[in-house]
């Protein structure tokens, strides 16, 4: 089997945690290296949250910090939904290594250079690093293979009513990220709220016995509550979604469309505005929106992968 080279960039968060706990036990995906950024909390948090699922999964993939704010705008966090600490108030031990000083940004050039056209980049998180990457080494685009971005939505918001998180943060960087020449591929909130767990399938994946997918049941408890309360039938996986079509795309339905992100807008700033529903049409046609996802077979999947780590020890709690 030919495995895929891919960079994770991400800023953990309860489902980018979860988004590494499966990706590393995917034999398809062959992990280069795991990139932060600010988004869902802090940069130093992110980073440090990237580093305890890293040891939590026994992962040998190099980690480097990113960018600390977007590249024009005020940082926004979502401390409300992932808890002050990104991880929910789950308590992971920190590993006591050091960290690599070269910046995500030319980290993601090197090893794109390096695989000349192969690697995929998998973004969980707002695109500032992967914007920064882009304006500054000109000949990035014809290096990568394809982005596959956890992002957007065709139709509707969560941050706002008309943008979703990811995009919302940087909409410049993401607007950058759509127009550089890549295959981009759109996992945005059309497909990943199809793509939720219950509390009785959560509790099934808890139960199978490895502090990991103990871990992946505990991470998104807090979340479950508020996701319950506000009417919906379970949490959403939304950045597993985006790693398991890098490896699965037939799990998932894509159609081609023409997307650009609103930067200017005072009610619409981080939309993505696509041409999917529209008579009217870009003039390029430049990602895949993913729009439909079985659902069975999805979870189905994710226990697959999760029942990889067996019965082992409970020694990364702590």
């Amino acid at each position: 089997m030919k495995r895929i080279p891919v960079l994770i960039d991400c800023d953990p968060g309860v489902d980018d945690a979860a988004a590494l706990l499966l990706a590393n036990q995917i034999p398809e995906l062959d992990i280069q290296a795991v990139t932060t950024v600010a988004g869902n909390v802090e940069v130093e948090q992110t980073t440090v949250n990237a580093q305890k699922i890293r040891s939590l999964i026994n992962g040998t993939f190099p980690i480097y910090r990113g960018a600390e704010k977007p590249m024009v705008r005020t940082l926004v966090t979502a401390p409300e939904f992932h808890g002050a600490d990104g991880l929910g108030g789950v308590f992971l031990e920190m590993p006591q290594e050091s960290m690599p000083t070269e910046k995500a940004w030319d980290a993601i050039y090197r090893i794109a250079k390096a695989y000349d056209g192969e690697l995929t980049l998998i973004t969980l998180g707002p695109l500032t690093n992967i914007g920064i990457a882009l304006a500054k080494y000109r000949e990035l685009p014809a290096l990568l293979k394809r982005i596959v971005m956890m992002g957007g939505a065709a139709v509707g918001g969560n941050v706002t009513p008309a943008a979703e998180f990811n995009i919302y943060v940087d909409p410049e960087a993401a607007d950058m990220v759509f127009c550089c020449g890549v295959p981009v591929v759109m996992c945005g909130l059309d497909v990943t709220m199809q793509a939720y767990l219950t509390p009785e399938e959560t509790e099934e994946i808890g139960a199978l016995g490895s502090p990991q997918a103990r871990i992946f049941r505990e991470i998104f408890q807090d979340s479950m509550k508020k996701c319950l309360a506000w009417g919906r039938k379970g949490v959403a996986l939304h950045d597993p979604a985006a790693v398991l079509y890098a490896a699965y795309p037939d799990l998932f339905t894509a159609e081609k469309a023409g997307v650009r992100v609103e930067t200017k807008g005072m009610l619409t700033v981080g939309k993505t505005v696509t041409d999917l529903y529209s008579d009217q049409k870009f003039e390029e046609r430049n990602a895949f929106v993913l729009t439909d996802v079985d659902r069975a077979q999805f979870l189905k999947t994710i226990r697959m992968i999760l029942a990889r780590y067996g019965n082992q020890s409970d020694a990364a709690f702590g």
